[in-house]
């Protein structure tokens, strides 16, 4: 039996309907969250991973609703989908595969619904973004985006109650990935209009968006990947670093998330000013020692229920 069979069995879910709206679910997650799912796959419990899989396919959709097409063409689509969504939630009935594993996995994790009604209310920032005045303005869209987004997964990982200290380590994180995010995307933004470097952090090494686009690889230019990718580390390592982000059933793959997004900085900071010819990406050696040696961590500390077996 396949290790997904042997998680819906694990997670309860045993009616084949249901069964085959979470594999939809996997497939989308498997295909274009290749490394995401394969670190859940390898680390999570095997009774959290359907759940885990279709939160992580609900960003994933949202994610693709707020960033494809015209603007007009983005906030129809978002408006549909919000719409569909809490009228699912209210009446716990849907004709969406999606939606379908949403209610059944949010009715096993009533904490997520908060969560979800959250995102909802929040994610329209994304529409509205095209660049950050200040970094006060980047630190209000990681608190309204980046952090609600994250929590549709992260909620499921963490503790059964959170006092805050869970929440406040995932926004350390945030912090963290989103400005390595805008940062390593640079040659993907800016052609569409969006810059996730605050333009008061420009002025400050006297580089202009016209520098960027122009893929000018200037001392200034140099100076100011370099600026943002060790703020990004500061952060990253300061979340590696806070017991409460390792509490709960997910800790181990979070702490591989940390890692992973370390060695992307890394792996960005090699690259430095060609970041706006192209993104980095982590080495894959380094990745799956970070993935294998989390998998021993889960199986030690999770015994018939690890991860993988």
């Amino acid at each position: 039996m396949s290790v997904w069979k042997r998680s819906l069995d694990a997670a309860g879910i045993r009616e084949p309907g249901l069964r085959k709206d979470y594999g939809e679910q996997r497939d989308l997650v498997a295909r274009a969250r290749r490394t995401s799912y394969l670190a859940a796959r390898l680390l999570l419990p095997r009774r959290m991973l359907p759940h885990a899989v279709a939160a992580t396919a609900v960003m994933h959709h949202g994610d693709n609703l707020l960033d494809t097409g015209p603007k007009p063409r983005r906030v129809a689509a978002w408006a549909s989908w919000e719409q569909e969504v809490r009228g699912a939630l209210d009446t716990g009935t849907s004709d969406d595969p999606l939606i379908r594993s949403l209610l059944h996995t949010t009715a096993e994790y009533p904490r997520l619904r908060g969560t979800v009604e959250e995102y909802l209310s929040t994610a329209t920032t994304d529409l509205e973004f095209t660049g950050f005045a200040t970094e006060a303005d980047y630190q209000a869209y990681v608190d309204a985006y980046s952090l609600p987004a994250f929590m549709l997964v992260a909620s499921l990982l963490g503790p059964e109650a959170d006092d805050g200290r869970f929440r406040a380590a995932c926004r350390t994180l945030m912090e963290g990935s989103q400005r390595l995010d805008f940062v390593n995307d640079l040659a993907e933004d800016l052609p569409e209009g969006r810059l996730g470097i605050p333009a008061e952090t420009l002025a400050r090494f006297s580089v202009t968006v016209e520098d960027l686009v122009a893929g000018q690889e200037s001392a200034g230019v140099r100076e100011l990947v370099a600026d943002q990718i060790e703020a990004s580390r500061v952060c990253l390592r300061t979340a590696a670093g806070l017991t409460a982000l390792g509490e709960g059933p997910g800790g181990v793959l979070l702490d591989a998330v940390v890692r992973i997004e370390l060695l992307t900085a890394d792996a960005a900071s090699a690259h430095g000013a060609r970041l706006l010819c192209g993104p980095a990406s982590p080495p894959v050696a380094g990745t799956l020692r970070v993935l294998l040696g989390a998998r021993r961590r889960a199986r030690e500390e999770r015994g018939s229920d690890a991860p993988g077996t």
